[in-house]
């Protein structure tokens, strides 16, 4: 057998697999595992625009003709993005629905169960009034927090890290999604992962037409060395790891 018919046949198995969700870790009573990672207390952060003031700066596109424009672009100009246009796409991608509603942790993508198990983390580059380095995104705040700045990114290791396609290092703002697993585990024991793969596309895709709402591109990367990614994100690898990203630009 093929090692190709060998991983066809194990998400074949996934997918048949029937899984008693009574021996889940929610229906045993333990815990639910926290829908955001724990933020430093003395960490730097950076409160975003709200829905009420970026949408005055964001202009309106028909969706029909979002849809239509959507492409995948690699090359990007050296204009930066404004901070609201940085506010509207972490809002159209993890940013939440109805904070002051009865589901303050639904969000504006659909995710199995509402787990919603990413982390969006964001290589800055050209965002006005935002000094350059990486940041995660904190949707419950709307928040952004400093992880390190400008002198510790070197563009030669985000090239790297997507064997050498350089373009995602030439952004404005290169935007990294990692998943908590656990978040999904908690509910779907070994379903998790089938579900984790199929709500990354659901973000990446709302990516792509609010890219196309402010005259900005984007490019989906799938291809990627997981150890340099997960490294370059300080994450460790296996409670939290890459399974995405999309440099954004002008």
């Amino acid at each position: 057998m093929s090692d190709y018919k060998i991983h066809r046949e194990f998400i074949k198995d996934t997918l048949r697999k029937t899984i008693d969700f009574r021996q889940s870790p929610q229906h045993r009573g333990q815990p639910e595992p926290p829908l955001e990672q724990a933020t430093a207390r003395d960490a730097i952060r950076i409160t975003l625009p709200e829905k009420n003031i970026w949408r005055k700066h964001v202009p309106k596109t028909d969706v029909v003709e979002a849809i239509t424009r959507r492409k995948s672009r690699r090359r990007y100009t050296d204009t930066s993005l404004t901070i609201h246009e940085l506010s509207f796409l972490l809002w159209a991608t993890q940013g939440l629905r109805d904070p002051s509603g009865r589901t303050p942790h639904y969000r504006t993508v659909p995710s199995a169960g509402a787990r919603h198990s990413f982390e969006t983390y964001l290589f800055i580059q050209r965002i006005q009034s935002i000094p350059a380095g990486l940041y995660r995104y904190l949707p419950f705040s709307h928040e952004l927090v400093l992880l390190y700045e400008h002198e510790h990114i070197h563009k030669q290791r985000i090239a790297s890290a997507v064997f050498d396609q350089n373009f995602v290092a030439e952004s404005a703002v290169t935007f990294v999604w990692t998943t908590v697993p656990q978040r999904m585990e908690w509910r779907y024991m070994e379903a998790a992962h089938r579900v984790i793969l199929l709500d990354a596309g659901h973000v990446c895709q709302n990516l792509y037409l609010a890219c196309e709402n402010i005259g900005a591109g984007t490019c989906a990367i799938a291809a990627y060395n997981q150890e340099e990614m997960d490294a370059l994100l300080g994450v460790d690898g296996e409670n939290e790891f890459t399974v995405y990203l999309a440099p954004v630009g002008k």
